[in-house]
């Protein structure tokens, strides 16, 4: 049985196109988690949604970020790789530690729109669009070094695959 510490509300999966960040009407921190087919509102930041993720797949948020460094360098506002089995990549608007910081699916985005100078649209393949309260350069260079770090993860996994086809793990008897 799983641990209920790793249990949230709302799973973060391959349909999830991004979970934001957002206040209620008394100023309370909660979470609009925006999915292929609609939303849900959870009472959890969304840095900690994407660590609950993140402990899903055996990790945590902490590692995924550490694991993007160690291949690519990007220390601050780190694009992370929930799942790369499954394409789940996603990266934080802002510093992860603020809590104004949204993380958006990589994989899902269509177009970026310059809306104002501190706020960019989003436009997401199935044709649901947000606005995010970042300047456009940021969210760009976010985009641009997800994309980054997706191909040198990529490249990392098909070159094992390539040269030890043939080795697996002992079975689990």
């Amino acid at each position: 049985m799983l641990n209920d510490v790793y249990l949230p509300s709302h799973e973060v999966t391959p349909l999830t196109m991004a979970v934001l960040a957002q206040r209620d009407e008394n100023g309370k921190l909660s979470t609009c988690v925006i999915e292929e087919q609609g939303e849900n509102h959870v009472d959890h930041s969304p840095s900690k949604i994407i660590d609950y993720a993140c402990k899903f797949f055996g990790s945590s948020l902490r590692g995924r970020q550490d694991g993007t460094r160690d291949i690519c360098g990007i220390t601050h506002k780190a694009p992370i790789s929930i799942d790369p089995s499954s394409g789940m990549y996603f990266f934080p608007t802002t510093s992860p530690t603020s809590n104004k910081c949204s993380w958006i699916a990589h994989s899902h985005i269509d177009q970026v729109n310059k809306t104002t100078s501190q706020s960019t649209e989003i436009t997401f393949k199935n044709g649901k669009r947000i606005i995010i309260e970042v300047s456009f350069g940021s969210i760009l260079n976010q985009v641009q070094r997800t994309a980054q770090f997706r191909y040198l993860l990529d490249k990392r996994i098909k070159y094992l695959q390539k040269h030890n086809p043939d080795m697996v793990a002992e079975p689990y008897a």
